[in-house]
């Protein structure tokens, strides 16, 4: 499947635009029923901390949604414009148990382990990391893009 690309103005009602958008493709790819409620809060999430990060600092700045689809996985790029130093990138990875490098590198469970008081952008990235199989954030010059993915389900016979 080619990859989708949704760009949108970074305002909170785009958001839920960007939740059903991936939820189609997602349905679409093959990703199972039961993996479609995660996929849609993962990208809410997601596409939530675009928009703070912007209306905060780059408000005239589209976020740009990309999702695709490699045959084994369906995978959700969201990318912002915010400066990279304006945004916390903590818990920047999850393996396939949903521990981020932060818990791991606390050697605590997931469910002990508490963000910074009022910070948001970690707590949505604990929240995302949870949700899919796997997680990247990606830090660039401007910007800060954010890559689930989640395994396709298996064709049946």
């Amino acid at each position: 499947m080619a990859t989708v690309e949704v760009t949108f103005t970074p305002l909170p009602a785009h958001v839920r635009t960007a939740r059903l958008v991936a939820t189609a493709v997602a349905r679409r790819s093959g990703v199972d029923e039961s993996l479609l409620d995660e996929v849609r809060l993962a990208v809410g999430e997601a596409c939530s901390r675009a928009v703070e990060a912007h209306q905060m600092h780059c408000p005239q700045q589209p976020i740009t949604v990309a999702l695709s689809d490699d045959g084994e996985r369906f995978e959700v790029v969201v990318t912002d414009a915010a400066p990279t130093d304006a945004v916390s990138t903590d818990a920047v990875s999850s393996d396939s148990q949903g521990a981020t490098d932060h818990e791991r590198d606390a050697g605590v469970p997931p469910a002990e382990v508490t963000p910074s008081a009022g910070d948001l952008a970690v707590d949505g990235l604990a929240v995302i990391a949870g949700l899919a199989d796997d997680v990247r954030v990606i830090p660039a010059e401007e910007g800060t893009s954010i890559a689930m993915s989640w395994k396709r389900r298996v064709a049946q016979a």
